[in-house]
């Protein structure tokens, strides 16, 4: 166990860039924490794009530019702090009223940019995944590596008693079960339950994307 182990955590080094291995090992140790995007979560969140965009509506876009500016000093991002102090999240909402705010783009062009930025951050998100997708799928291939190995150093104590034998045989085979166990009962699954997260990410940003294109609209 411990040799096909070590096989995989080297070939899954050897195969991948280091930001995407820091990327699954963060990626590994959320899959062992419940989901942050709670219906709590959502509700904050469409309160915080409700009063932004609300105090635009009554005070003018102008009104909200030292919130688009600084949202670590905005009262009404302070007020929502699971998702206002959300690096990736107030980046996103912040970028996008500034655009609104500019009035140089129109809710068709900037939809444009928001579908590519989050095609963009889902990419890189799944690069862990793919990762953990390629070690499930040669994990395997090492169970066989290591059973085949076991098998050529079994043919060369033809001379044994029939026990010991046994024995060893027993022992190759077990690398084959290995494989085939870490492959389908853990890497495969994780891979999978870490999808799953990205997926979330992706669905928070859509959330604010819905919202802001139909307030450029006038709904």
């Amino acid at each position: 166990m411990t040799t096909i182990m070590g096989a995989a955590i080297g070939a899954f080094i050897a195969n991948n860039q280091m930001k995407v291995l820091k990327g699954s090992v963060a990626g590994l140790v959320t899959c062992f924490k419940g989901s942050k995007y709670t219906k709590a979560r959502y509700m904050e969140l469409m309160a915080l794009m409700y009063d932004i965009l609300q105090k635009a509506r009554k005070e003018g876009l102008m009104s909200i530019e030292k919130d688009v500016e600084e949202p670590h000093n905005s009262p009404l991002f302070q007020k929502y702090p699971t998702v206002g102090s959300g690096h990736h999240v107030s980046e996103f909402i912040t970028d996008y009223l500034r655009m609104m705010v500019s009035g140089n783009l129109n809710a068709h062009e900037i939809e444009s940019l928001m579908d590519s930025e989050i095609d963009t951050h889902h990419h890189e998100a799944h690069a862990p995944v793919a990762a953990l997708q390629r070690v499930a799928g040669g994990l395997p291939a090492f169970g066989i590596v290591a059973a085949v190995l076991g098998v050529v150093n079994t043919m060369g104590s033809v001379g044994q008693p029939p026990a010991v034998l046994g024995a060893m045989i027993g022992s190759a085979l077990v690398g084959t079960f290995l494989g085939i166990l870490l492959a389908y009962a853990f890497a495969e699954p994780l891979a999978g339950l870490l999808e799953q997260k990205v997926d979330e990410q992706g669905k928070e940003l859509q959330c604010i994307k819905t919202t802001l294109l139909a307030s450029m609209q006038g709904y």
